[in-house]
Order: structure tokens, then sequence, then C-alpha cells
């Protein structure tokens, strides 16, 4: 069913776009929160469907495992009080702190990189979508989830930097990353989502490209802040 004038005329889509550890899903929460919008973590999405693959003991490999897998999953997003992203729920549990484990970071971008796993994310995604106003992060947002956002984002960061965030990351979260590694994993993840045949990472038409490399957290939600006023305001 269509949305209706009323629906369309209250749907506003940030839509932030951009490579692994550039701090997309922090900045889009704050942004959130500060616009008075809804938060849309599509990344969290491919990540409840990575753990579900890894719980489930699949070969990411078996590209028809891994589309029932992802056709299989009920993933919800559910609000809690006093916080700026919604809980994750996979199959009714809870997995919002699972889905962040290092193996399936390892993972996700593979799982990411199939045609049948992408398009089942995307109809979700633009279902949940297509009423309100949200800010969205992921990989295609501006280039293939929502291609008309009224706001498109594209969120980067030197190699370097984006390792040095997930590193601290982690150890806050008790684990003992290698610096090294966490940035051969970076890279190995840009290229698979850079080269991908189905919605490659690219820089959306009609974008705003923010290097967040030497800017801090409230710098960067700032920009997007006025970036977003500005074209509210337009007729």
């Amino acid at each position: 069913m269509g949305n209706t004038g009323s629906e369309r005329a209250n749907q506003f889509v940030v839509a932030i776009d951009g490579p692994a550890g550039a701090g997309k899903s922090t900045v889009a929460k704050l942004a959130a929160s500060r616009l008075g919008f809804s938060y849309l973590d599509t990344g969290a999405m491919y990540r409840a469907v990575t753990y579900k693959a890894l719980q489930q003991h699949l070969s990411f490999s078996d590209k028809s495992a891994l589309a029932s897998c992802a056709a299989n999953s009920k993933i919800e997003f559910e609000d809690t009080v006093n916080c700026s992203a919604p809980r994750v729920k996979l199959d009714s549990h809870d997995v919002t702190d699972a889905i962040r484990d290092p193996e399936v970071s390892r993972n996700v971008s593979e799982v990411a990189s199939e045609p049948e796993v992408r398009s089942c994310m995307t109809s979700l995604q633009r279902e949940i979508g297509s009423r309100g106003r949200w800010v969205v992060d992921g990989r295609d947002i501006g280039t293939v989830v929502f291609p008309e956002a009224q706001v498109k984002i594209f969120l980067t960061a030197s190699i370097e930097e984006r390792a040095k965030r997930r590193f601290d990351e982690l150890v806050s979260k008790g684990y003992s990353p290698v610096l090294e590694e966490l940035i051969s994993e970076i890279a190995k993840r840009d290229g698979i989502d850079s080269n991908r045949k189905t919605a490659p990472l690219k820089q959306a038409e009609n974008s705003y490209y923010l290097d967040t490399t030497s800017l801090t957290i409230d710098q960067v939600v700032d920009k997007i802040y006025g970036i977003v006023t500005v074209k509210k305001g337009q007729p």
C-alpha cells in the first residue's frame, strides 16, 4: 500500500553512507536525537543476520543458506527510555551487544554482499522508513535504499583514524584488539564493500562529503544539523 499524501508530507530521510569505522552509527544516533528524528541502524540488520548465521554454523559461501537465514530472521528495533538508539531484537531476543562482537564484524561484509540478503534487508528498510522522519546510516542508503532522500551525506575518515576508533571502542568493551590487525580488517572490508556487484559502497549524487578525520563527533553532528535545518527550510 502506498503512502498517503499526509504521510509523504511528513516523511523526511537523512541518508548517511560511508565506509566501516567512519563513525556513522554514533553520529547518526546523535543527529537523530538533536533533530527529533527516529534512528534506523541498517548495519545492525546485517549484523543480526551474520550473528544468526554464526550461531547456526552456516557456511558463508552457501548463498542459499544465507538468503534463507535473512528471509527467516525477524529483526525489530525497540525504543528504550533515556537511550538515543533502540535495542536490536532478533527473533524476539535482544542482540544489541552480541552483534558487535569482533567475529560478527569480521564476517558482516561478506554476508551483506549477497544479493538476496541485501534485497531482503532493503525491503525491510524501505518499509520502516516509508513513514516518519528518519536518520538512516549504512553503505547504500542514498544510492539504493532511499535514492530520493531529502539529505544525503557521505561520511568518511582515513583508514588509520577509523581503525583507532574501532580499537578504542573494543578496548572499552573489554576486548584486546591489535591495531595493525584492525587496519588490515578495515581495508579488507572497504574492498569488499566497494567492489561488490550489488549496491557497492559509493558516494551518492547530490550528497554532502564529510571527512571526519580531524573533526570531533560534536563538530560532525553540528554540520549535519546545519545541513538538515537548511534543507527543511527550503520550499
